[in-house]
């Protein structure tokens, strides 16, 4: 495993990993558009070294996280289930009932005592090389990027953020985005349900100024550690230390009272003050869309420390897939078994990059009982970040939940748009832009389990119209209103097919006001022309209704399913485009994001 960034970059290097930009490149935009193409690459390109960055003397490293070697690299694994079975190990670890028992699991005791982090006993940490304070505070000295167009600025994209409970005591690792305000202060982005939120309300109740510090730059393992959704109360640098299978060193800041990793390529030391909020963003999210500006905490820097020759590490964040669906998987895979062990009927489980990590997840499930898929949901709505889950799906354990064909053949052979659909309410991502109010509203659970004896059975497929030709359908849309402007069958390869429970359509369509999903929805249930669909999906004008990638993003993201969806028996229209006034939508919308 590797001691800083800088040893991971030398390995990526060696690995061929790595593309070096040679050429002076700016990092108000120019290097994110690099990275986007390069993210965007067969199986996420290379990492990019930027040697030459306008206005700044360090180089800048992107994307150094983002394929499929390059994060089980930075995990020091082949393959990122290896992690799981680690994390499987451990909790299946059952305390000796003997002396032999107890020599028998000496080695696992003695390897949990390596997790712990360690004080730094040299002389100068590598992060404390240069120390600015005071006056001689200048953030703009650090090559921060700006990374889209209508960004309200740069953002620091890889943050470590570092705070401590002042109820407990207990220290938080978080990844937060920070805007560059001024030379000495900046946003400090963490939102209502994360756990430096929940600290900040602590010191806020005592009305007491909060610590905070910001490493850069740490070594792969500690710098995922910060995004991963530990419980809280959990130290992320003990699971960073579970990762190396080495304690993170840890050092003594110079102006607060916490301790960052030694080995960061940059520290920004301060403090955030309770009732102080300032305007951040928009910021382009990994939504694919611009988050909205909104009141967040300043945090005031009081120190810069930094390596000698640091480099500034950044990522860029936007429509699947990018590098932060690599770390998303990492996720996936590490958390599994600590899923499992508080809901064991799970057999595995699928984030489809297009869902953006929060809004839709595919669960394979033992069958146990009548109404056990219908549980398994419920469940997961309770549990931690699951709760802001919007959509699950149920599968039979015997079924790959990343299988897309498979999925596919449950949803056109099985599913009963009637009875397997059930919608529920609760929390909801921040970013969650569809809902009419924000970080609550509608969820959907789809079972596609086969039937358990007690349950009652699906209806059986009756025979379905003959599917319409292009003139039909066209002809179909033209008498029904002239706001269509496209259509596409899915899964057209089947589509014909006799035996098929549900037959899907998409359709572009211009709205206007007075014309919203919901009239446009019951103008499409109401037709006889085309009986042939029973399930219809919306999307807007401008949608190339050729690219699955898209029109999965746009519905994952786009679908409030309360509002949204309306179904008449066994047929649905789901509204996937964009909503305003005429769809009852009061909340701005977000726009998409591109360097356009």
């Amino acid at each position: 495993m590797y001691n800083n960034l800088q040893e991971f970059l030398r390995a990526l290097d060696a690995a061929g990993e790595m593309k070096t930009v040679k050429r002076q490149v700016s990092p108000e935009i120019e290097i994110s558009r690099f990275t986007d193409e390069e993210s965007k690459s067969p199986r996420g390109g290379k990492a990019l070294f930027f040697e030459n960055v306008e206005g700044s003397e360090f180089p800048v490293a992107t994307n150094i996280f983002g394929s499929p070697r390059r994060i089980c690299m930075a995990l020091g694994v082949r393959q990122l289930d290896d992690l799981a079975d680690r994390v499987r190990q451990f909790m299946e670890f059952d305390p000796p009932k003997s002396l032999k028992d107890a020599f028998n699991a000496l080695p696992m005791a003695i390897d949990l005592t390596r997790f712990f982090p360690r004080k730094f006993r040299g002389k100068t940490a590598p992060c404390q090389e240069v120390v600015a304070t005071g006056d001689d505070v200048d953030l703009s000295q650090i090559p921060v990027l700006k990374c889209w167009p209508k960004d309200a600025g740069r953002f620091v994209t890889l943050p470590l953020v570092i705070t401590r409970s002042l109820v407990t005591g207990r220290r938080n690792m978080g990844m937060y985005r920070l805007q560059i305000f001024d030379k000495n202060t900046t946003g400090m982005h963490w939102h209502i349900h994360k756990d430096g939120s929940h600290y900040f309300r602590e010191y806020s109740l005592a009305k007491k100024r909060m610590p905070v510090s910001v490493a850069i730059g740490a070594d792969p393992a500690t710098t995922y550690a910060a995004t991963a959704p530990m419980p809280r109360g959990m130290d992320e640098i003990i699971l960073a230390g579970f990762i190396r299978k080495k304690p993170v060193r840890m050092v003594q800041c110079v102006t607060n009272d916490l301790e960052v990793p030694a080995e960061a390529e940059f520290v920004l030391e301060g403090y955030v003050d309770p009732g102080e909020l300032r305007r951040e963003g928009p910021f382009g999210d990994h939504t694919g869309y611009y988050s909205l500006a909104d009141d967040y905490p300043v945090f005031h820097v009081t120190a810069v420390t930094r390596r000698r020759n640091p480099v500034y590490s950044a990522t860029l964040v936007g429509r699947p897939p990018m590098e932060d669906c690599y770390l998303a998987k990492a996720t996936e895979r590490l958390f599994l078994p600590m899923l499992q062990s508080v809901i064991p009927e799970i057999k595995n489980y699928w984030f489809p990059w297009e869902g953006v990590f929060h809004n839709i997840v595919v669960v394979s499930s033992e069958k146990e009982y009548p109404g056990h898929a219908h549980k398994l949901m419920s469940g997961l709505w309770g549990q931690g970040q699951m709760s802001f889950c919007k959509a699950i799906v149920v599968v039979d354990e015997d079924v790959d939940p990343s299988d897309s064909g498979a999925i596919t053949d449950a949803l056109l052979h099985r599913l009963d748009p009637e009875e397997d659909i059930v919608l529920a309410k609760g929390v909801l991502d921040v970013l969650d832009h569809s809902a009419p109010s924000a970080n609550f509203g509608a969820k959907i659970g789809i079972d596609l389990t086969r039937r358990f004896p007690g349950e009652p059975e699906r209806p059986s497929v009756q025979s379905a119209a003959a599917i319409a030709g292009d003139r039909e359908i066209q002809n179909a849309l033209d008498d029904l209103r002239p706001d269509f402007t496209g259509y596409r069958v899915l899964f057209q390869n089947l589509a014909t097919k006799q035996a098929l429970r549900n037959r899907f359509i998409a359709l572009s369509v211009e709205k206007r006001e007075g014309l919203g999903g919901r009239q446009i929805a019951e103008s499409l249930l109401e037709s006889q022309s085309l009986a042939c669909f029973n399930i219809f999906i919306l999307y807007d004008r401008d949608i190339d209704l050729r690219d699955d990638s898209l029109l999965l993003w746009k519905l994952f993201n786009n679908v409030d399913p309360s509002r949204d969806m309306v179904r008449k028996k066994d047929r649905v229209v789901i509204d996937a485009c964009k909503k305003g006034p005429m769809d009852g939508h009061e909340r701005e919308w977000p726009e998409d994001l591109s360097f356009d």
